[in-house]
């Protein structure tokens, strides 16, 4: 009986060939596109790295020798922007030190001229199927687990697709970015993808929570633990047994609980405030921070061996302007959500609205690009939103553009400047002010690196009069 084969998985991927030698672009691309493939080409490394910044591929095939810089050298920007795209490399000098070296450096592939048409098929068959994601067209392959997060930027496919290689695994994810770029969106995205899809997705912001409550948000507690514990409370992480637990703002954490969740992560169990035995969990952990952990690090406000547990693999969200080309896309689409809530019928923005948002300054990332549309919205008189809303939104400091763990953070660190500076930096009498201890004022001092001899003398007040 005659076997049969289904349509190859990878056919209709996108590939992009580099070489100088505009005759063999022309062979391979007929031959390429013959076996079903989409392919652009490029002369230059430049020309290369250009295509790549806009466009989205899902391999790379090149010549090692270029006219502006070797293929190797190419291979290592590809790898630095694109880490999961797989490249395979090309050349009529090719010996067996150049191949180990290049494949030892992580290049997926490497042939020499003359090659077999067939060879670098199969060769580009298996870097698909084990390589990054196919794209096709507008990702309808992807089914819905992006779908809450809105771009067409190719930063944001790069982190997209690694995000969807990591979620096929249970590693634990640390995720970088200023606020406002997204970072629970993209955790829920990776939750809703992997296989714990179908258990509970718990978030917590790990800032927003004062200290004495936050081990009992986590862990949970027993009846009478405490004073107030009236009922007993389970806990978030027994809350998500087997399914994702989401720190937000893990570098906010205060030292004595880190320790504990240390020591939950390395017995995957949980002991409630008060409770007497442990029980054990099943869940996986994305964190997520802005501040430099790092340099947190350095400074002793954060655990060496818990910041390894929780960074296992690393994502890093672009900032909103490092993907302006998203701004149009994310303006219509909360113009769209926001006058449904409002019950106006708006069309869009007028075109000198819409490159007032496209170039402007965005500090507070998308959460102030929301603000901003809700705020045209919401003052908007006719179907499209005008100029000079979105200028009177832009000039309009707004709060909302905080978060509550950062408005908290700035309104403790001006009381505590405007404290010092009232006592000329007497802890104590700063300390009385503001009802607190001296020890548990010093920690706070500390928490914003605050240094009372500064204040002293009035120095500090002295110091802003010349400014």
């Amino acid at each position: 009986m005659k076997a049969t084969h289904s349509p190859a998985p990878t056919a209709g991927a996108h590939l992009l060939l580099v070489d100088d030698d505009t005759d063999l672009l022309k062979l391979l691309s007929l031959r390429l596109h013959a076996s079903g493939y989409r392919v652009s080409t490029a002369e230059t490394a430049e020309a290369a790295l250009g295509r790549i910044a806009v466009e989205r591929f899902s391999l790379v095939v090149s010549d090692v020798r270029l006219p502006d810089r070797d293929g190797l050298a190419l291979f290592e920007e590809i790898r630095r922007t694109c880490p999961v795209l797989p490249v395979i490399l090309l050349t009529a000098h090719g010996s067996i030190p150049d191949a180990v070296e290049a494949t030892s450096r992580g290049v997926f592939g490497y042939l020499t001229k003359p090659f077999d048409s067939q060879a670098l098929l199969e060769k580009i068959s298996q870097a698909l199927q084990v390589g990054g994601p196919i794209h096709v067209g507008n990702d309808a392959d992807d089914g819905d687990w992006r779908d809450e997060i809105i771009s067409h930027s190719n930063r944001m496919a790069t982190v997209l697709d690694e995000a969807r290689l990591v979620a096929a695994s249970d590693a634990s994810i640390l995720i970088r970015g200023d606020s406002g770029t997204g970072k629970e969106l993209l955790a829920r995205a990776i939750h809703r993808i992997s296989s714990r899809a179908n258990a509970p997705f718990v978030a917590i912001n790990c800032g927003a929570i004062p200290e004495q409550l936050l081990e009992s948000e986590l862990f949970g507690h027993v009846k009478g633990a405490f004073t107030g514990a009236a009922t007993a409370n389970t806990g978030l992480f027994l809350t998500a047994h087997r399914g994702t637990v989401f720190l937000d703002e893990i570098g906010d954490m205060p030292l004595a609980l880190q320790v504990k969740l240390l020591r939950v992560l390395q017995e995957r169990a949980v002991r409630p405030v008060g409770a007497s035995r442990a029980e054990p969990i099943d869940v996986r952990i994305i964190s997520a921070t802005h501040r430099d952990l790092e340099l947190a690090l350095a400074e002793g406000q954060f655990r060496e061996d818990l910041f390894y547990r929780l960074n296992v693999v690393s994502l890093t969200l672009p900032t909103l302007d490092q993907r302006r080309e998203d701004i149009p896309l994310l303006a219509n689409h909360f113009l769209e959500v926001i006058g449904r809530k409002y019950h106006k019928r708006l069309r869009g923005f007028a075109p000198e609205a819409m490159e007032a948002l496209a170039t402007a300054a965005w500090p507070g990332n998308i959460r102030q690009l929301q603000n901003v549309v809700e705020q045209a919205c919401a003052l908007a008189t006719t179907s499209l939103i005008p100029l000079a809303l979105v200028e009177r939104a832009l000039r309009v400091p707004s709060i909302e553009a905080l978060s509550y763990a950062e408005a908290k953070q700035r309104f403790e660190r001006n009381y505590l400047i405007q404290l010092l500076k009232l006592t000329d930096g007497n802890v104590s009498d700063a300390a009385r002010l503001a009802d607190r201890n001296r020890t548990e004022f010093y920690r706070l001092l500390q928490r914003h690196a605050l240094t009372p001899s500064l204040f002293r003398d009035g120095s500090v007040v002295a110091r802003e009069r010349q400014q």
